[in-house]
């Protein structure tokens, strides 16, 4: 049993954060965590990447007044979290191979003085006899193993050396077990729960979503030109570019160079002193753009990464949620890009392999497939993109709209004539008799005289050239879009041959109606968030102190995020403080950095705003005091346009949406967006005038037996006789008699 320590209150938690870091509130879930670890009962605690997890382990042996060990993935990462220990006055080392060995020597020596309150260590480490040594002189209150979903089979990065942590229980009976992670379905906590053999494990699980990120996802026609198009929205700020292979980051990151770009790749097969030295280059601000393959992201302890692009589909959501979760971790907007083909799915089914011989590495490789097919999934879905990945995660999400993707932006699109178009490819494929893939139904319908065509008789079918004229790519991101609809299958041989199922023949017969989208002509709209956090700021003043803070960083050795965040300098740069007083107010200002930075950055301010002619030490507006939490509140609600606020006037009469979207000169799938908004903000409204009581009940029956989920799965269990303009509004209506989660009602 763990010893009976009395839970601290928040009062006291807080008195410890303020001192070393500078927030003045905690984020959800952090007392009950923190309380964990003071009493050392085991834990298992889930947030998002930038939810303020190391917080949890990092203030327990502070207020307990012993030490505790960190398990960490890697040198950098350790060594990153030991640098922004120090410079709030936190006393922490780190022992890794990175270490001369006097440097290990001196660092263990601290921990057995009682000189810290954390020691930072690697896995395959940990257990070794040399440490075992040091371990037994600290007498270990806890241990806190961070990514740890590394430890699971069924995680997204399973790593070997974290088995060997099962063995903590028995060496350490008296320690307690703390387990982090930023993404774990049910699945992988419980296996984490059985490998680490917690006891009675307190289990806290975060909100998954982060508001602060905007998702798009955008069909891929030119990958290079695409990826400079995004980079270059985003001019001296730091951004992650993720490839599949090896060659593809060292071709994107020449590309990028070549456009006069500060890029580098990163990738494993690269030497470890090339790795090392691109790592500190992205920290240190020397470039602003790393293009990587997955390999290159755990490390990164960087907050101010504003943007996360991958140039083709991951192979699961958690590495998708994972790999994005790299961007924004100060709270701040920041953008996140997936360029998406149909064709990434068959590249991952190739990767994978055929199928092998046992068991159990059938298993594996049918969950890898099925990891596959919900990535593909969310590419492919028209729904709001933060909702989809909540729900994805087993956690419901409260907003009919989030103003951060681009489905709810309004970037998306329906094409127009979708269905005869999804006929036209339908019949195609049943004209060349099932028997080819996707490239050559393009080349029929596009009426390439290929010899190939030619050679088949397909030159003379009646689909040839039936869509010529179109652009290849996005005639080939349609034929994609049908097999990621259902309306169309794809076998999964080495060479994938498209097939007609019986939702493609309810299309052909004109049973079924297809909605098709695509990019709209408008481009990339700026997220409520992105103009929010900028107002009140000067953003020169912002510049002059991002590069004193890049020359202090430089002289200490250390990345600039450590001397402070992007959220610290722009509310700096919103106050503009005179006088210590004033910035000790700032968020992420702690007693140690206050002593340390006051007077250059103070005299920075002043001199910028004499010269300037600005006004100092500004009361920000409420909004933004609030906002100077440590926790970032939903989105506020946009103000309504004309369009829709006529919409919504027209709904609570009871309007069809047909009648909604000819009034207000909007597409129908807009409009539906408005209905959806309008129920939630309506319970208890009647939905009759929309959805049938029959379907209604249908689309409940079906919610409770699957639970939470996107609308695809849904779709398919209803075998696809319910709209998706239905699903979403009988979702709507539930979100709306469930309330948000101070105010929920019964069903």
């Amino acid at each position: 049993m763990p010893p009976d320590h009395a839970a601290v209150d928040a009062a006291r938690i807080l008195e410890v954060v303020q001192r070393y870091w500078g927030y003045d509130t905690l984020r959800p879930l952090q007392h009950e965590a923190i309380n964990a670890g003071v009493q050392q009962r085991d834990s298992l605690v889930v947030m998002p990447t930038g939810g303020g997890k190391s917080i949890c382990y990092q203030v327990p042996p502070v207020l307990a007044e012993r030490c505790d060990v960190v398990v960490s993935p890697l040198v950098s990462l350790m060594k990153d979290q030991v640098d922004a220990l120090r410079a709030c006055g936190y006393p922490a080392v780190a022992i890794h191979s990175g270490l001369t060995p006097q440097e290990r020597s001196d660092a263990e020596q601290t921990a057995v003085s009682g000189g810290c309150r954390l020691v930072l260590v690697a896995p395959e480490r940990l257990l070794g006899s040399s440490f075992l040594r040091v371990l037994s002189q600290i007498r270990v209150g806890a241990f806190a193993i961070d990514e740890a979903h590394c430890i699971s089979h069924w995680g997204h990065d399973f790593r070997p050396e974290y088995r060997q942590l099962a063995d903590l229980k028995r060496r350490f009976p008296s320690a307690s077990l703390h387990a982090f992670t930023a993404t774990a379905t049910q699945r992988v906590r419980a296996d984490i729960v059985a490998q680490l053999r917690l006891r009675d494990p307190l289990v806290l699980v975060g909100r998954f979503d982060r508001p602060n990120l905007v998702f798009r996802v955008v069909p891929r026609d030119d990958g290079y030109v695409q990826t400079l198009e995004v980079v270059r929205r985003h001019p001296g700020q730091a951004g992650i570019v993720y490839c599949i292979s090896r060659r593809e980051t060292e071709a994107m990151a020449e590309y990028l160079l070549s456009a006069g770009i500060r890029a580098e790749h990163y990738h494993a097969g690269m030497e470890a002193e090339p790795r090392r030295r691109t790592q500190e280059r992205f920290s240190d601000e020397s470039i602003d753009v790393v293009v990587a393959t997955v390999a290159f992201g755990m490390g990164i302890d960087r907050g101010d990464v504003r943007y996360v692009l991958h140039t083709a589909m991951p192979k699961s959501v958690e590495h998708y949620q994972q790999e994005c979760g790299r961007a924004g971790r100060d709270g701040l907007e920041a953008e996140c890009v997936l360029l998406y083909s149909g064709a990434d799915s068959i590249r991952w089914e190739r990767l994978l392999g055929p199928a092998s011989d046992g068991a159990a590495a059938a298993e594996v490789r049918q969950t890898a497939l099925a990891l596959l097919a919900q990535m593909r999934r969310f590419a492919s879905s028209i729904e709001c993109r933060h909702g989809a990945l909540s729900h994805y995660f087993g956690q419901t999400y409260e907003h009919a709209s989030c103003g951060a993707c681009d489905v709810c932006l309004g970037e998306l699109n329906g094409v127009e004539d979708a269905t005869v178009t999804a006929q036209k490819i339908l019949s195609c494929v049943a004209r060349v008799q099932e028997r080819f893939g996707a490239r050559h139904v393009v080349d029929v319908l596009l009426g390439e005289n290929t010899e190939r065509v030619r050679q088949l008789g397909h030159n003379k079918l009646s689909t040839f050239g039936l869509l010529r004229g179109q652009p290849q790519k996005a005639l080939g991101a349609t034929v994609h879009q049908l097999v990621d609809l259902g309306l169309l299958d794809r076998t999964t041989d080495e060479y994938p041959i498209l097939k007609l199922n019986a939702q493609s023949w309810e299309v052909l017969r004109g049973q079924r109606g297809v909605r098709i989208v695509k990019r709209g002509a408008s481009g990339v709209r700026r997220g409520t968030l992105d103009v929010e956090s900028w107002e009140g700021v000067d953003r020169g003043l912002f510049d002059a102190l991002r590069g004193l803070r890049r020359e202090l960083a430089a002289q200490r050795g250390v990345p600039p995020f450590v001397i402070f965040n992007d959220a610290t300098l722009r509310e700096l740069a919103r106050r503009r403080p005179t006088a210590p007083a004033g910035m000790s107010k700032v968020r992420g200002v702690g007693e140690q950095k206050l002593a340390d930075f006051a007077e250059p950055f103070l005299a920075c301010i002043r001199a910028y705003c004499q010269a300037q002619q600005l006004s100092t030490d500004v009361e920000p507006p409420a909004k933004h005091r609030q906002r100077a939490a440590h926790a970032a509140p939903p989105p506020p609600p946009r103000a309504l346009s004309p369009a829709k606020k006529q919409a919504l006037e027209m709904f609570a009469r009871g309007r069809s949406v047909a009648d909604v979207a000819q009034s207000v000169q909007r597409a129908t799938s807009t409009v539906n967006e408005y209905l959806c908004e309008f129920i939630v903000s309506q319970p208890g409204f009647d939905t009759a005038p929309w959805v049938s009581p029959a379907d209604f009940q249908r689309v409940c029956a079906a919610i409770n037996t699957l639970g939470p989920t996107p609308l695809t799965p849904l779709h398919e269990h209803l075998n696809g006789e319910v709209s998706y303009e239905t699903l979403k509004i009988v979702r709507a209506a539930l979100t709306a008699r469930i309330g948000p989660p101070d105010k929920r009602r019964p069903i």
